[in-house]
């Protein structure tokens, strides 16, 4: 197993605001309101998949939709406002259906933060309250970009965009805003893709098969007796493990 002396040094050599430009943490970036924040860091972790180059191009192309005021642009959505615009899986229905459901949450239910709170303190798997809330309210929830862009989290999914998004809301730092305050950072989760997945075996932190759920736990408690004020610190140094090996 990778020793804590070798993880820390990864972790501080990773998290400087170098990251910030490759990532698609930039795309919040761009903003102050913590209102824009939140949504652009939401809307930025639903197609945080694939090539980063491709994937950036395509979120730089919505933001220009949205006028580059991403509340202001849920708050007065319209589908016809996104024209033809798609992501692979993801089709302009599919957009709309969650442009939509937000525009209803800001509305009607406080926000994100309020989403993920109710998730945080009613659920021992916080994500399906939030996932709940975006499938009791879609119109075709069968949809194949809506399932890719929303895992339903009773299924086992190891929800890695949203653990993600969930990083940076909570956690402070040169990269994570931490404008989320409901929950400690030592309660974040890893985010789980086949790559962490891959050199968390190669590091011994994970004994799983599987990329699920349960995968995210067994990473996540491991990481935590490195660190088990700031567990999710070290997904730097995964990604940093990545390029060194």
């Amino acid at each position: 197993m990778i020793t804590k002396l070798e993880i820390d040094a990864l972790a501080e050599k990773y998290e400087t605001v170098d990251f910030i430009k490759d990532d698609p943490v930039r795309v919040p970036h761009r903003f102050n309101d913590i209102k824009d924040i939140e949504l652009a860091g939401f809307i930025a972790s639903l197609v945080a998949y694939g090539r980063r180059d491709v994937f950036i191009k395509k979120l730089n192309q919505l933001f220009e939709i949205a006028h580059n005021e991403p509340y202001n642009f849920i708050m007065n959505f319209e589908p016809k406002i996104l024209g033809d615009f798609n992501y692979r899986f993801g089709k302009p229905d599919d957009f709309a259906q969650i442009f939509n459901i937000l525009k209803n949450l800001y509305e009607k239910d406080g926000g994100l933060e309020e989403l993920f709170k109710y998730g945080y303190e009613n659920s021992e798997n916080m994500f399906i309250p939030v996932t709940d809330y975006f499938y009791s309210r879609a119109k075709d929830k069968e949809a194949l970009g809506f399932k890719f862009m929303i895992p339903d989290a009773n299924k086992g999914s190891a929800m890695k965009r949203m653990c993600m998004f969930l990083r940076w809301m909570v956690r402070k730092g040169p990269v994570d805003f931490g404008i989320w305050d409901f929950m400690p950072a030592s309660d974040l989760l890893i985010p789980l893709d086949t790559h962490v997945a891959r050199l968390s075996r190669e590091m011994g932190l994970l004994t799983r098969n599987a990329n699920d759920f349960k995968s995210v736990l067994e990473i996540t408690e491991n990481l935590r007796k490195f660190d088990p004020v700031d567990p999710i610190k070290y997904d730097f140094a995964l990604f940093g493990y990545g390029i060194n090996n």
